[in-house]
């Protein structure tokens, strides 16, 4: 969910568990599955339906059916924001995600938008749900298992008292729920739980919607009423909500994502090797990448034998982004026909996606077609990086190819080596992409300059 201002800023998100469900207990998980939706600044691509991506590290992502729906909602507001995805007791999976087509805030619904899935192959069973009688909505739920109840707690934010309050309702079967009640009220507005267990203690960590930050609570116990705030603040400098925390399969790390909306969609993601001490550090951009115009993630950890048979059913995207070195939260882009690089969001998104094709000039390079303009390819002129139509001569081939080498800055990304100047490197000036020399005693800025990530 998602409001552009303090008190209305509602993102929503509840509880979500990283508690493993009695039929997974003894799986080895080996990676991990996201759901989303999406938007982009000007709102071109919106798409209130289910998205799926997944990671081998919690870190960075794949979108799964080229970033297109996998679930498409058709009851209720006949759209969504903020799905979830659970593992149920038996193994099994399911959907839920707040009954709300856009952005209006003023929709009222009592409802949820649910999905089973034994996969996430294929989603069926869809229905809503309803959680509560009042005259109000029902954002962003998560579900938990509470063993003491031996039910489900499903959670999300509900304006109670003349503000939010994060409610819970239980059941068995996600067919039926009890009619919501209190779960937490801090005294002023508050949304965007999501629970984490570590030894015996349940953390739960919220958005304070009153100032944009999040906070961590925690507990002996899933009851209503027993959460209480163990944190500071916790911000990235600019508004944040809808926190989501994965645990590191192969270390004793937790992630926590949070979404913003100024830009809109852009994530943030801290690290933390110390949950009960409630310390965060934030990551630099160059460490994940999220899938591209990504809202209010949702996570689950998966085998690897999930992870495979997820790519193999949806498949994986025909075209990267390429991610700047030194300007991690800048990607290749073109603009005006001139290549560049340009801080993530921004429209039209299409201009940061390329197809790399087998090099014009040599298949054992590669060549960047423009997915929004497939018949224009990023060429250098003057040493200069622009985006033209490809005329079919030998000259055009050649300057449109490229020869990919482990990074000048960090040997596992990757370096662009021009084909028919190669002591030059693709390389960004200015955020403006060009081709200069680079050797192993050029300065380390310009060896960064020339290094990128390609991703999705």
């Amino acid at each position: 969910m998602k409001r552009r201002d303090l008190l209305a800023a509602v993102g929503g998100a509840t509880a979500g568990a990283l508690l493993l469900p009695g039929a997974a207990r003894a799986a080895t998980y080996a990676g991990y599955a996201m759901a989303y939706f999406t938007e982009s600044p000007t709102m071109s691509a919106a798409s209130y339906r289910v998205h799926l991506a997944v990671s081998a590290d919690g870190l960075n992502w794949t979108p799964l059916n080229q970033n297109a729906p996998v679930a498409t909602p058709t009851l209720g507001s006949g759209g969504l924001r903020d799905p979830f995805i659970l593992r149920k007791q038996n193994g099994g999976f399911v959907v839920l995600a707040t009954d709300l087509n856009g952005t209006d805030w003023a929709y009222q619904s009592q409802y949820l938008h649910v999905w089973d899935s034994p996969d996430l192959r294929s989603f069926t069973g869809y229905r809503l749900l309803k959680v509560h009688s009042l005259a109000t909505h029902a954002w962003a739920p998560e579900a938990v298992w509470d063993p003491a109840r031996n039910q489900y707690a499903i959670v999300y934010s509900s304006v109670v008292g003349g503000h939010n309050v994060l409610m819970v309702s239980y059941t068995t079967d996600f067919a039926t729920a009890t009619t919501g009640q209190v779960f937490f009220d801090p005294g002023y507005d508050a949304i965007d739980g999501n629970f984490v267990t570590v030894g015996s203690t349940n953390y739960m960590y919220y958005k304070n919607n009153t100032n944009s930050t999040l906070l961590g609570t925690r507990s002996s116990s899933f009851a209503p009423g027993s959460f209480s705030i163990y944190t500071g603040a916790i911000t990235p400098g600019r508004g944040v909500e809808a926190p989501q925390i994965v645990k590191s399969n192969t270390a004793e790390t937790w992630y926590m994502w949070g979404d913003t909306w100024s830009p809109n969609g852009r994530f943030f993601c801290w690290q933390s090797g110390n949950i009960p001490g409630g310390a965060w550090t934030l990551l630099n951009d160059r460490a994940y990448t999220q899938p591209l115009n990504s809202k209010h993630l949702g996570i689950t950890p998966i085998t690897a034998a999930e992870m495979s048979a997820l790519t193999s059913r949806w498949g994986t995207p025909a075209w990267n982004r390429i991610k700047s070195y030194n300007f991690p939260d800048r990607y290749i882009r073109h603009a005006g026909n001139v290549g560049r690089i340009d801080a993530y969001p921004f429209d039209p998104y299409q201009d940061q996606m390329w197809t790399l094709v087998p090099g014009l000039a040599s298949s054992s390079g590669v060549s960047f077609r423009s997915v929004n303009y497939p018949d224009r390819y990023l060429r250098h002129s003057n040493y200069a990086m622009v985006l033209a139509a490809n005329d079919g001569t030998s000259t055009f081939a050649a300057d449109a190819t490229f020869t990919r080498v482990a990074g000048w800055a960090d040997s596992s990304w990757t370096s662009f080596r021009s084909y028919n100047y190669p002591d030059r490197y693709l390389r960004h000036s200015g955020y403006v992409l060009r081709i200069d020399p680079v050797t192993s005693s050029s300065a380390a800025t310009l060896k960064q300059d020339a290094t990128f990530r390609v991703t999705y």
